[in-house]
């Protein structure tokens, strides 16, 4: 028998703790070095969004064959190839020399290879983390905020000091080294024959990836997941919700670093930082407070979780429309703080909320239709605002809109909460035992 400690769990939060900062590290890396990357390559607002447009949709395309494959494989393998590969295509963004090269290496090659870590990355940590999930989960989360915050400034400054591809070559250069981590160290959580998780402190060295006696998982098909999604009135509204989050988060990331270099008169380094820190700072504190509160309140009534997601774009939704309007920088950094503390509480969640009302040996695919569906939504984003942006003059006009599309969707939330959560909770909890 090979023995799995107790505190193994914390170690597999751990390992891809670092690897999603990586990953989100890797998608702000972009967005700092945006402006540089338009002026040396003489692109236009328009066109140079087009970028980040071909890398979420993409990066949506793909991203039910990487649910699929992380419900049929070894968790541990899809998430450890993943890094590898889009690492590799981040070094190789850094060659491009105009918009169809940047397309192919950020777009397709990068946004496909980053496709294949989330499912894995969400369903692998929920198996290790039951009665902690929204804890694990939210700590996990942090790790995004720490990633671009990190990322807007080192790479804004890095392609400041350097130029923008060096940006590029160092972040992939530090994927590549995480992966190498994660082959040594990532282990799967065993299977039960019928497809289901069944995670002890003890394991069988037949349950052990790459041994000859694994149990082989019942078979999943690529839209299983969509149909369990679609279908179930909670999970929709979760992916509903993800998509006004995603749609919102893209656009804010994609040009405030631009917005305050152009308003303020920040560089490369400090728009990076500043348009980063401020709202992931807060989002750190949200996210933790949301998760052991969503964690303890769920323990009594499960509607709770998406009562507090709601919530959470409620409130941030009020901060958007001041971005645009506020003169003194301290007050937009204070916007951008409300906004991120709030954030959280939709944020701590999404994947906690959806394994509530979704089969265990279904997480991977339901967690890939979820974020296929808001990323080829929020894929639009950049463009829209890009488009706005130049008919007006200026990305102040963006700002209200992308708020009235959060107080909608945290308004949906709560109905469907009332009304849906805790039968459809039910109903996996019934089929389970």
């Amino acid at each position: 028998m090979k023995h799995i400690g107790k505190y193994y769990k914390w170690e597999v939060l751990a390992l891809l703790w670092v690897a999603y900062l990586l990953n989100q590290g890797d998608r702000q890396v972009f967005n700092s070095v945006l402006p540089l990357i338009r002026d040396s390559l003489h692109l236009t607002d328009s066109s140079v969004s087009l970028i980040a447009v071909f890398f979420n949709l993409f990066y949506a395309a793909m991203v039910p064959i990487g649910g699929w494959m992380g419900d049929r494989f070894s968790r541990k393998w899809v998430c450890t190839l993943s890094i590898l590969f889009w690492s590799v295509a981040t070094m190789f963004t850094g060659l491009a020399n105009g918009v169809f090269l940047l397309i192919l290496t950020r777009s397709v090659a990068t946004g496909g290879g980053e496709a294949f870590f989330g499912p894995a990355n969400y369903s692998l940590l929920g198996q290790y983390h039951t009665d902690t999930r929204a804890r694990a989960m939210s700590i996990h989360q942090t790790s995004y905020y720490v990633g671009v915050i990190l990322a807007g400034w080192l790479a804004g400054y890095i392609g400041d000091h350097l130029g923008w591809q060096y940006a590029f070559y160092i972040f992939g250069g530090a994927g590549v080294i995480w992966a190498a981590v994660m082959a040594w160290r990532l282990k799967d959580a065993p299977r039960k024959a019928d497809g289901q998780i069944g995670f002890s402190s003890t394991v069988s060295k037949n349950n052990l990836p790459g041994s000859n006696g694994q149990q082989t998982p019942a078979k999943v098909s690529i839209w299983d997941g969509f149909k369990t999604v679609f279908t179930t009135p909670t999970a929709l509204m979760v992916t509903i919700g993800f998509c006004g989050f995603i749609f919102v988060i893209t656009g804010y990331m994609t040009w405030v670093p631009t917005f305050l270099q152009e308003n303020f008169g920040q560089n490369g380094a400090q728009a990076g930082l500043h348009s980063m820190l401020w709202t992931y700072a807060a989002a750190f504190v949200g996210v933790l407070l949301a998760g052991t509160l969503s964690d303890k309140w769920a323990a009594k009534d499960p509607k709770k979780r998406m009562i507090i997601q709601g919530a959470g774009l409620i409130l941030g939704a009020a901060f958007l429309p001041f971005m645009g309007t506020v003169k003194s920088i301290w007050l937009l950094y204070l916007c951008f703080a409300g906004w991120g503390f709030f954030r959280a509480f939709f944020d701590a969640n999404i994947y906690a909320a959806l394994y509530d009302v979704t089969p265990e040996h279904l997480h991977a695919s339901c967690s890939s239709a979820m974020i296929m569906t808001g990323f080829a939504v929020g894929a639009t984003a950049p463009y829209i605002l890009a488009r706005i942006k130049e008919a007006t003059g200026s990305l102040n006009a963006t700002f209200p809109i992308l708020g009235i599309i959060w107080l909608i969707c945290g308004l949906c939330c709560l109905w469907v909460s009332y009304k849906y959560y805790n039968r459809d909770n039910q109903k996996i909890s019934s089929h389970a035992s």
